[in-house]
């Protein structure tokens, strides 16, 4: 089973000291590349004055740990690609997983927040979802072309690279029919430089809830990513990844296989020490996301939110959270990995407001305590 740390920054008031929260970053990201974890992931967000998240670039965050780690591959959940130009984005991967020698995980969101879409790219306005998914799913076949490609060229219903009459004329770039219409001297075919490290490209994620979005999905091999839903919700979810998965590859994949799940954890010494550090910053996590969210995907299946149903550590608690001593985290897991065999489990460890120093603790808690009983990896034998 492979363990990773999804890393949402946040704290309200720590944008006035910005500095200190990219040391702990780094120094989460060592001990985590030095006792065996497998990935860590960051987060895109914008404009977030209220300091519930505080990435607005998880590739230049990559960078930066990419430089400080040897090991552990390096995520983003996720790149907002309908804000970004493809082009761009295809380059800054890459360019990433130059830098890493190929350690990233590429992570694919369409976007929530109309603060973000509206200022960065009002195609991806999330109150229009067919344009929204039409800008994801367009900018995810350039992103493909690009890497798998020496030239490339695409026309869309939104973009066209390269544009029509783009005249080229170098002694030290020689006309060539692979990138130029020989007869016309122009541009029909450009090239992404830097390639990826990995051939053709990095794996694909994407942060999946919805049917349509997980059959997508499954349907264009990108691998899903879960968070909030309980087990038994998200086993008829892992169910319907591999049924359209299988059926798209042509053979039968197992529960679980391409799939990673989200869960918020804190280990301490006792289960109501986990309460006490740490319930009130989780729960600002879902307050935030909930807003727009709303209760229903915390639901089993067939269950109905109740009238006035409250957002409290009894109701969230039995339901996704990892909360507890290392002996209920690893009945918790194990449970995960006998329901739906689970075989990539991130760590949403940096709760909302949670310090530094609690976090860093119920981390080294779960390294030494948990994790050995999932994994062959020692403690510090990196």
């Amino acid at each position: 089973m492979k363990f990773g740390i999804f890393a949402n920054l946040a704290g309200p008031g720590r944008q006035e000291e910005y500095d200190q929260v990219l040391d702990e970053a780094r120094e989460q990201a060592v001990y985590c590349d030095e006792n065996g974890y497998d990935s860590i992931w960051y987060t895109e967000h914008h404009f977030g004055h209220e300091g519930n998240e505080l990435i607005s670039n998880p590739i230049l965050m990559g960078a930066d740990i990419a430089a400080r780690t040897k090991n552990i591959r390096i995520g983003q959940a996720a790149n907002v690609i309908t804000f970004w130009h493809p082009l761009r984005l295809a380059e800054d991967i890459a360019m990433l997983d130059q830098l890493s020698k190929g350690r990233v995980e590429v992570g694919l969101a369409r976007g929530l927040y109309g603060r973000e879409a509206a200022n960065l790219n009002t195609l991806a306005d999330p109150t229009n979802q067919e344009q929204n998914r039409a800008v994801f799913e367009e900018t995810v076949e350039i992103l493909r072309k690009g890497w798998s490609n020496r030239f490339f060229s695409h026309e869309g219903d939104i973009y066209q690279f390269p544009p029509k009459g783009l005249k080229w004329s170098h002694p030290m770039s020689p006309a060539s029919p692979d990138f130029m219409d020989m007869e016309n001297g122009e541009i029909n075919k450009i090239s992404i430089m830097p390639g990826t490290y990995q051939k053709p490209y990095p794996p694909l994620w994407q942060v999946i809830d919805s049917p349509r979005s997980i059959e997508w999905a499954a349907e264009n091999d990108v691998k899903g990513m879960f968070w909030m839903p309980t087990v038994k919700e998200l086993k008829g979810r892992f169910e319907l990844y591999r049924e359209k998965a299988s059926k798209a590859r042509g053979y039968e994949l197992e529960l679980g296989d391409g799939i990673a799940l989200v869960r918020d954890v804190y280990v301490a010494e006792t289960m109501e020490q986990a309460r006490q550090d740490a319930a009130e910053a989780v729960l600002n996590n879902y307050r935030w996301i909930c807003h727009w969210r709303g209760l229903g995907n915390l639901m089993d299946p067939g269950e109905q939110v109740k009238p006035g149903q409250e957002l409290n550590y009894e109701f969230l608690h039995p339901r996704n959270l990892l909360f507890g001593t290392p002996d209920y985290v690893a009945e918790k897991i194990q449970e995960l990995k006998d329901e739906l065999n689970l075989q990539e489990l991130l760590l949403w460890v940096n709760h909302n407001s949670l310090p530094h120093d609690k976090m860093m603790k119920s981390l080294k808690l779960f390294t030494e305590e948990v994790l050995p009983r999932f994994t062959n990896v020692k403690v510090g034998a990196m």
